[in-house]
Formats: C-alpha cells, structure tokens, sequence
C-alpha cells in the first residue's frame, strides 16, 4: 500500500468510524430510553448495572450503524476531496477510478468480515447476556417496582397505588383488578400491607391488614345500578402478582435474532431432524425458513458493508459536495432504501415456496449492480 492509498484509506476509515459512532449512539439512546429509562426513573437499576447494560447494547446497535457509517462515511470523504479536486488531480495523473477505489474496496471487504463477526458472534452474545442481566438485576430486589404515589400497571389484570412504602411494609394501598377488556371486577382497599417475593415462583405475594373489598358484577361490572358486594377484613390470604410479564422467563428466552451461528446451524440440524405429521408439515417448513432467514439477515447485512463501500465511490465522486449534510441525507435515503428492501423479503416468512432466504439477495445484488453502472459512467467522464 503506498502512500497514495493510506491517505485514502485513513481518511475514508476516519469518516466511517466516526459516522458509525454517531449512528450508534443514535441507536443505542433509542433503545435505552424504550428498555431502561423507566426503570431508572424508578431507581430500580444500580449506576453501575445500567453502564454494564449500556456496554451490552454496543454491539447491538453496532450491527445496524456499521453499514450506514461505511457509506456515510464513504460519501463525505469523497464528496470532500471531489470538491477540493483531489480527485480531478488524481484523474489528470493518469490513475484510474478503480485505482483511487482499492483502499475504499479494502475497508469494505475488512467491515464486511467485521460485519460477520458482529452479527453472528458478539452481538447474539451481548443481546442475550444484557436481556439476563436486565432480568437480574430487577429480580435481585423486585420491591423496587413499587413505586409510592405511583399508579404501577406492569402486573397484568392489575393496577396498584401505594401511598407510602417503608422496605416491605406499605400504607395507603390500593388494587384495582381487572378483566381482559380493562373494566374493573374488584377494588382492595387498605390501611397497610406487606409484600414478599417468592424466587422459586417469581411472584410477589401481597398480604393486607384493614382491607376492604368492593367486588362487582363479573358480566356487567360497569353496571352501578347493582349494589357491589363489600367485604372488610382484617388480614387478608396471600394475593400473588406474577412477575413474569416484566422480567420472567418468556424475557431472556433466546430468539432466533440471538443465537450466533453454531447455535444456528444447530437449530437447523433439530428441525431437520423432526418427524412431523402431515398436518403440522407447513409449520415445520415455516420453522426452517425462519432459521434460514436470520442467517441469511445476518450474511446479508455484514455484506452490505462492501455493497455499501463500492457504491459510495461513484456517488461520493458525482456527488462533489463539502456540505455534510447533503452527503448524510443520500447516505440515509439509501440505506433506508436498502432496509426497506429487506423488510419486505422478511414479510415472506410464512411463505417458503417463494423461497425468500435466496430472495434476501436481490437488495445487495441490486445496489451491487448499480454500483458498477454508476462506476463505468464515472469512469467515461
């Protein structure tokens, strides 16, 4: 690599490490806010655990900045020294348009295996090491859920409301449960209560002392003109308020998106192994294709890296613009173009005689294909 082709090299690799951080941080702002905000709000994660889990979003977000931030990056490199007549000075010198792309193509083929070990590796090992490590950390004290002055609707069938809470022991409490279409069926009422965690059964056991209960009507509970039945009691059995829906098993169950690729591969062996009857034959098939869609997802997306390098050249040359703006809103239009692509191949996997797995080619076949057209028309001019 001579000196022409490290500058090159380090000025697109400056650009696309600093594009790939910023669609990063984007990223993973979005998912910290949806997953973790609320339970920091609430002073239910430690300082330190809600770092470790951030860490653990990294190669997450990671995986979806690395082939925007190489184009972006790409573009305003080129588009810079396009307008600079960097590039025209190198042309009037004899060096051809594949010539000044070789060090752009090299960064591409190293993200491209970045990419592959990213999307297979790390990331389905951070995923599901943070999805474990938000689970403990809630279930370690789940009393922090229980917020004073707080209507809680994570516990599913119920609402609560705690006026004051002092450890376990709460005053001032109500509970409202309800039906599946969210009317009330029964009011609790009481001066105090206690809640306890049951590990074993990941439920919160809820007992209350000077309780009153109202209970209405279960097939017309919107009905006032019934009188509701009211009951006072002066410690009531043990209610349990399941976990599950907030951090129970179903929420570190390791989905296909998770698994790196020998888990995969693994996966796929199972499925083919199966016996299944007739009837269940098109679901077996679903399962399979879905196996094939995430690998293919995966493949596709690390190769977008270089699909996305090559055809960053061409445009970046006939781009010609300084403005950075510019250079990130055609960076982002085709990405998005590109996702888009994707998303809709995805919306095949109930169908796997459309064989959508060899279809998840066509978007970097295409953007592919372009770039060789858009490049043989630079190099004409």
């Amino acid at each position: 690599m001579n000196l022409l082709d490290r500058y090159i090299f380090r000025q697109v690799f400056g650009s696309c490490l600093a594009a790939v951080a910023l669609f990063a941080f984007v990223l993973m702002l979005g998912n910290a806010i949806r997953d973790l905000l609320g339970y920091v709000l609430a002073d239910q994660l430690a300082t330190t655990t809600f770092i470790r889990l951030i860490l653990l979003l990294i190669p997450f977000t990671i995986s979806y900045a690395l082939p925007m931030g190489m184009l972006t990056g790409v573009l305003l490199t080129l588009g810079r020294m396009s307008a600079d007549s960097e590039i025209t000075a190198m042309r009037s010198a004899g060096i051809s348009l594949l010539r000044i792309a070789r060090p752009v193509i090299l960064l591409g083929i190293l993200g491209f295996l970045l990419g592959l070990y990213v999307n297979f590796a790390a990331m389905p090992q951070a995923r599901l090491q943070y999805e474990r490590e938000l689970a403990e950390a809630v279930r370690v004290n789940p009393l922090r859920f229980i917020v004073p002055r707080t209507f809680i609707r994570e516990f599913q069938g119920y609402v609560v409301y705690v006026g004051e809470k002092q450890g376990p022991v709460l005053k001032d409490f109500r509970l409202w449960e309800l039906d599946s279409t969210g009317r009330v069926l029964r009011i609790v009422r009481a001066e105090s209560g206690r809640f306890d965690f049951d590990a074993s059964a990941n439920t919160l056991l809820l007992t209350l002392a000077q309780a009153q209960v109202e209970s209405r009507d279960v097939r017309a509970p919107e009905d006032f003109s019934t009188v509701p039945l009211i009951g006072t009691f002066e410690k009531t059995e043990q209610i349990r308020l399941p976990l599950d829906r907030i951090f129970g098993a179903s929420r570190v169950h390791q989905k296909l998106k998770w698994m790196t690729f020998d888990e995969l591969k693994a996966e796929e062996t199972r499925l083919a192994a199966l016996a299944v009857p007739p009837e269940r034959r098109r679901q077996h098939e679903r399962d399979q294709m879905k196996v094939q869609l995430v690998i293919q997802e995966k493949f596709q997306n690390a190769l977008a890296m270089l699909t996305f390098a090559l055809i960053g050249v061409p445009l970046g040359i006939k781009v010609s613009r300084r403005e950075t703006s510019a250079n990130l809103g055609v960076a982002v239009t085709l990405a998005l173009g590109y996702y888009f692509l994707t998303v809709m191949v995805n919306w095949l996997d109930r169908h796997p005689e459309y064989r959508p797995d060899l279809l998840f080619w066509l978007p970097n076949v295409f953007f592919l294909a372009l770039a060789v057209w858009l490049s043989s028309r630079a190099q004409r001019k």
